[in-house]
Protein backbone atom coordinates (compact mmCIF):
# COMPACT_ATOMS: atom_id res chain seq x y z
CA UNK A 1 0.00 0.00 0.00
CA UNK A 2 1.04 3.21 -0.81
CA UNK A 3 0.09 6.25 1.49
CA UNK A 4 0.49 10.05 1.28
CA UNK A 5 2.34 11.76 4.33
CA UNK A 6 1.93 15.08 5.46
CA UNK A 7 5.65 16.21 6.63
CA UNK A 8 4.05 18.95 9.13
CA UNK A 9 2.06 16.18 10.72
CA UNK A 10 5.36 13.57 10.86
CA UNK A 11 7.05 16.91 12.87
CA UNK A 12 4.43 17.01 14.98
CA UNK A 13 3.70 13.29 15.91
CA UNK A 14 7.29 12.89 16.86
CA UNK A 15 7.95 16.26 18.80
CA UNK A 16 5.12 15.54 21.03
CA UNK A 17 3.99 13.60 24.20
CA UNK A 18 1.73 11.27 21.96
CA UNK A 19 2.87 7.60 21.98
CA UNK A 20 -0.08 6.75 19.69
CA UNK A 21 -1.63 8.36 16.93
CA UNK A 22 -4.00 6.99 15.04
CA UNK A 23 -5.17 8.75 12.01
CA UNK A 24 -8.05 8.00 10.12
CA UNK A 25 -7.67 4.22 10.05
CA UNK A 26 -9.35 1.99 7.52
CA UNK A 27 -9.39 -1.68 7.25
CA UNK A 28 -11.31 -3.95 5.60
CA UNK A 29 -11.39 -7.94 4.93
CA UNK A 30 -13.09 -8.16 1.53
CA UNK A 31 -15.95 -6.49 1.59
CA UNK A 32 -16.51 -5.98 5.43
CA UNK A 33 -15.04 -2.96 6.87
CA UNK A 34 -13.93 -3.53 9.59
CA UNK A 35 -12.30 -0.32 11.24
CA UNK A 36 -13.92 3.21 9.69
CA UNK A 37 -11.62 5.75 10.04
CA UNK A 38 -10.75 5.89 13.76
CA UNK A 39 -8.87 8.71 15.26
CA UNK A 40 -7.03 8.15 18.42
CA UNK A 41 -4.02 9.30 20.08
CA UNK A 42 -2.61 8.57 23.30
CA UNK A 43 -0.49 9.69 25.45
CA UNK A 44 2.79 8.47 27.33
CA UNK A 45 2.10 7.26 30.34
CA UNK A 46 -1.39 7.23 29.48
CA UNK A 47 -3.43 3.74 30.29
CA UNK A 48 -6.47 3.27 27.63
CA UNK A 49 -8.75 0.63 27.94
CA UNK A 50 -10.97 -0.65 24.28
CA UNK A 51 -14.24 -1.68 25.06
CA UNK A 52 -17.39 -3.04 22.78
CA UNK A 53 -19.37 -5.98 21.44
CA UNK A 54 -17.60 -8.57 19.46
CA UNK A 55 -16.89 -7.58 16.45
CA UNK A 56 -16.59 -4.06 16.93
CA UNK A 57 -13.08 -4.00 15.42
CA UNK A 58 -11.06 -3.39 18.71
CA UNK A 59 -8.58 -6.18 18.13
CA UNK A 60 -8.32 -5.22 14.85
CA UNK A 61 -7.81 -1.66 15.83
CA UNK A 62 -5.04 -2.90 18.71
CA UNK A 63 -3.46 -5.00 16.03
CA UNK A 64 -2.99 -2.21 13.52
CA UNK A 65 -0.75 -0.26 15.80
CA UNK A 66 2.18 -2.89 15.74
CA UNK A 67 1.29 -3.70 12.08
CA UNK A 68 0.24 -7.43 12.68
CA UNK A 69 -2.62 -5.91 10.83
CA UNK A 70 -1.77 -3.51 7.99
CA UNK A 71 -4.00 -0.75 7.31
CA UNK A 72 -5.51 -0.22 3.91
CA UNK A 73 -5.87 3.80 4.79
CA UNK A 74 -4.70 6.23 7.26
CA UNK A 75 -1.39 6.54 8.79
CA UNK A 76 -1.03 4.68 12.41
CA UNK A 77 2.01 6.43 14.31
CA UNK A 78 3.76 4.93 17.67
CA UNK A 79 6.62 7.15 19.70
CA UNK A 80 6.75 9.46 16.25
CA UNK A 81 7.46 6.82 13.96
CA UNK A 82 5.22 5.32 11.47
CA UNK A 83 4.57 1.43 12.45
CA UNK A 84 5.55 -0.62 9.74
CA UNK A 85 6.25 1.83 6.63
CA UNK A 86 8.74 3.74 5.78
CA UNK A 87 9.59 7.29 4.02
CA UNK A 88 10.64 7.02 0.14
CA UNK A 89 10.98 10.38 -1.25
CA UNK A 90 7.26 11.88 -0.33
CA UNK A 91 5.20 8.74 0.44
CA UNK A 92 4.96 5.94 2.26
CA UNK A 93 6.01 2.23 1.38
CA UNK A 94 5.41 -0.33 3.50
CA UNK A 95 8.64 -1.96 5.34
CA UNK A 96 9.83 -5.39 5.12
CA UNK A 97 9.19 -8.17 6.96
CA UNK A 98 12.64 -7.70 9.25
CA UNK A 99 12.73 -4.03 9.84
CA UNK A 100 9.03 -4.22 10.85
CA UNK A 101 10.25 -6.79 13.58
CA UNK A 102 12.87 -4.26 14.48
CA UNK A 103 10.17 -1.76 14.68
CA UNK A 104 8.40 -3.64 17.41
CA UNK A 105 10.56 -4.21 19.53
CA UNK A 106 9.60 -1.36 21.45
CA UNK A 107 5.98 -2.78 21.48
CA UNK A 108 5.24 -5.36 23.75
CA UNK A 109 1.62 -7.51 22.97
CA UNK A 110 0.24 -9.97 25.13
CA UNK A 111 -2.21 -12.42 23.29
CA UNK A 112 -5.55 -13.54 24.61
CA UNK A 113 -4.12 -17.24 24.44
CA UNK A 114 -0.51 -16.43 25.77
CA UNK A 115 1.74 -17.93 22.63
CA UNK A 116 4.20 -19.60 24.66
CA UNK A 117 6.68 -21.82 23.29
CA UNK A 118 5.66 -25.35 24.92
CA UNK A 119 9.37 -26.87 24.00
CA UNK A 120 11.16 -23.93 26.54
CA UNK A 121 11.12 -23.90 30.17
CA UNK A 122 9.43 -20.53 31.37
CA UNK A 123 13.12 -18.73 31.90
CA UNK A 124 13.95 -19.37 28.10
CA UNK A 125 10.43 -18.16 27.12
CA UNK A 126 11.46 -14.81 28.41
CA UNK A 127 14.94 -14.55 27.83
CA UNK A 128 14.45 -15.55 23.44
CA UNK A 129 13.43 -12.24 22.41
CA UNK A 130 16.17 -10.12 24.01
CA UNK A 131 18.74 -12.67 23.13
CA UNK A 132 17.90 -13.44 19.48
CA UNK A 133 16.23 -10.34 18.27
CA UNK A 134 18.22 -7.71 20.31
CA UNK A 135 21.30 -9.86 20.32
CA UNK A 136 21.25 -9.51 24.15
CA UNK A 137 24.15 -10.55 26.16
CA UNK A 138 22.20 -14.11 27.79
CA UNK A 139 23.35 -13.31 31.31
CA UNK A 140 22.13 -9.54 31.44
CA UNK A 141 18.93 -11.09 30.05
CA UNK A 142 18.55 -13.95 32.39
CA UNK A 143 19.08 -11.38 35.13
CA UNK A 144 16.20 -9.27 34.06
CA UNK A 145 14.07 -12.15 33.43
CA UNK A 146 14.50 -13.51 36.97
CA UNK A 147 13.49 -9.99 38.35
CA UNK A 148 10.36 -9.79 36.02
CA UNK A 149 9.72 -13.67 37.20
CA UNK A 150 9.56 -12.40 40.55
CA UNK A 151 7.77 -8.80 39.67
CA UNK A 152 4.92 -11.31 38.85
CA UNK A 153 5.03 -14.11 41.39
CA UNK A 154 6.70 -16.72 39.34
CA UNK A 155 10.03 -16.77 40.23
CA UNK A 156 10.36 -20.34 41.35
CA UNK A 157 8.63 -21.40 38.15
CA UNK A 158 11.49 -20.85 36.45
CA UNK A 159 12.38 -24.11 35.01
CA UNK A 160 8.76 -25.14 34.58
CA UNK A 161 7.32 -25.56 31.07
CA UNK A 162 3.88 -24.28 29.83
CA UNK A 163 2.08 -27.05 30.63
CA UNK A 164 3.19 -27.33 34.10
CA UNK A 165 1.59 -24.38 34.87
CA UNK A 166 -2.24 -22.66 35.25
CA UNK A 167 -3.73 -20.67 32.68
CA UNK A 168 -3.20 -17.50 34.70
CA UNK A 169 0.33 -18.41 35.30
CA UNK A 170 1.02 -18.85 31.42
CA UNK A 171 -0.30 -15.74 31.15
CA UNK A 172 1.97 -13.47 33.48
CA UNK A 173 4.66 -15.48 31.95
CA UNK A 174 3.34 -13.99 28.67
CA UNK A 175 3.73 -10.45 30.31
CA UNK A 176 7.21 -10.72 31.88
CA UNK A 177 8.36 -12.27 28.12
CA UNK A 178 6.97 -8.63 27.10
CA UNK A 179 8.37 -6.63 29.63
CA UNK A 180 11.87 -8.27 28.86
CA UNK A 181 12.47 -6.18 25.92
CA UNK A 182 11.97 -3.19 27.94
CA UNK A 183 8.82 -1.67 25.59
CA UNK A 184 7.97 1.84 25.50
CA UNK A 185 4.43 0.58 24.76
CA UNK A 186 2.12 -2.28 26.26
CA UNK A 187 -0.51 -3.69 23.97
CA UNK A 188 -3.12 -6.67 25.62
CA UNK A 189 -5.85 -8.34 23.47
CA UNK A 190 -8.32 -9.35 25.81
CA UNK A 191 -6.06 -11.03 28.78
CA UNK A 192 -8.20 -12.73 30.91
CA UNK A 193 -10.33 -13.82 28.47
CA UNK A 194 -9.22 -17.08 27.85
CA UNK A 195 -8.87 -17.80 31.73
CA UNK A 196 -10.96 -20.09 34.34
CA UNK A 197 -12.56 -16.47 36.73
CA UNK A 198 -11.06 -17.87 39.52
CA UNK A 199 -7.75 -16.96 37.71
CA UNK A 200 -8.78 -13.65 36.36
CA UNK A 201 -7.36 -11.52 39.79
CA UNK A 202 -3.81 -12.66 39.67
CA UNK A 203 -3.50 -11.69 35.81
CA UNK A 204 -5.03 -8.11 36.55
CA UNK A 205 -3.36 -7.79 39.64
CA UNK A 206 0.01 -7.98 37.68
CA UNK A 207 -1.80 -5.26 34.94
CA UNK A 208 -2.61 -2.77 37.69
CA UNK A 209 1.01 -2.79 39.44
CA UNK A 210 2.30 -2.73 35.50
CA UNK A 211 -0.23 0.85 35.12
CA UNK A 212 1.00 2.49 38.15
CA UNK A 213 4.91 2.44 37.33
CA UNK A 214 3.78 4.71 34.61
CA UNK A 215 4.09 2.45 31.48
CA UNK A 216 1.45 3.57 28.36
CA UNK A 217 -1.05 0.72 27.56
CA UNK A 218 -3.53 0.35 25.45
CA UNK A 219 -5.86 -2.89 26.77
CA UNK A 220 -8.98 -4.52 24.99
CA UNK A 221 -11.14 -5.47 27.65
CA UNK A 222 -14.43 -6.35 28.81
CA UNK A 223 -13.08 -6.17 32.57
CA UNK A 224 -15.23 -3.06 33.33
CA UNK A 225 -14.02 -2.99 37.30
CA UNK A 226 -10.30 -2.75 36.04
CA UNK A 227 -11.15 -0.19 33.12
CA UNK A 228 -13.21 1.72 35.55
CA UNK A 229 -10.50 1.28 38.48
CA UNK A 230 -6.80 1.59 36.33
CA UNK A 231 -8.00 3.15 33.11
CA UNK A 232 -7.29 6.97 32.46
CA UNK A 233 -9.41 6.80 29.44
CA UNK A 234 -12.16 4.32 28.07
CA UNK A 235 -13.05 4.12 24.26
CA UNK A 236 -16.06 2.28 23.42
CA UNK A 237 -15.92 1.32 19.84
CA UNK A 238 -19.35 -0.30 17.72
CA UNK A 239 -19.36 -1.23 14.09
CA UNK A 240 -15.74 -0.32 13.62
CA UNK A 241 -15.85 3.39 14.72
CA UNK A 242 -15.68 5.30 18.38
CA UNK A 243 -18.51 5.76 19.44
CA UNK A 244 -17.49 7.58 22.24
CA UNK A 245 -14.76 8.01 24.47
CA UNK A 246 -13.76 10.11 27.95
CA UNK A 247 -12.26 9.45 31.55
CA UNK A 248 -13.08 5.92 33.18
CA UNK A 249 -14.84 6.54 35.71
CA UNK A 250 -17.60 9.11 33.82
CA UNK A 251 -18.01 7.15 30.84
CA UNK A 252 -18.56 3.36 32.55
CA UNK A 253 -20.85 5.46 35.24
CA UNK A 254 -22.43 8.32 32.80
CA UNK A 255 -22.19 7.01 29.41
CA UNK A 256 -23.77 9.29 27.16
CA UNK A 257 -24.36 7.44 23.91
CA UNK A 258 -27.59 5.64 23.48
CA UNK A 259 -25.51 2.46 21.96
CA UNK A 260 -22.82 2.65 25.03
CA UNK A 261 -25.67 2.62 27.63
CA UNK A 262 -27.17 -0.35 26.14
CA UNK A 263 -23.81 -2.18 25.96
CA UNK A 264 -22.62 -1.40 29.77
CA UNK A 265 -26.06 -2.12 30.74
CA UNK A 266 -25.22 -5.63 29.03
CA UNK A 267 -22.24 -6.30 30.40
CA UNK A 268 -22.67 -4.89 33.88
Amino acid sequence: MTMQAEPAEAQAASGSNRMIWADAIHKSYGRNDVLKGIDLEVAAGEVVCLIGPSGSGKSTFLRCMNHLETVDDGIMWVAGRVVGYEMKGDRLREQSYAQVCRSRTKIGMVFQHFNLFPHMTVLENIMEAPTVALRQKKSVVRERAMRLLEQVGLAEKAQHYPRQLSGGQQQRVAIARALCMEPSLMLFDEPTSALDPELVGEVLKVMKDLARTGMTMVVVTHEMNFAREMADRVVFMDGGVIVEEGPAAELITNPRHPRTKEFLASVL
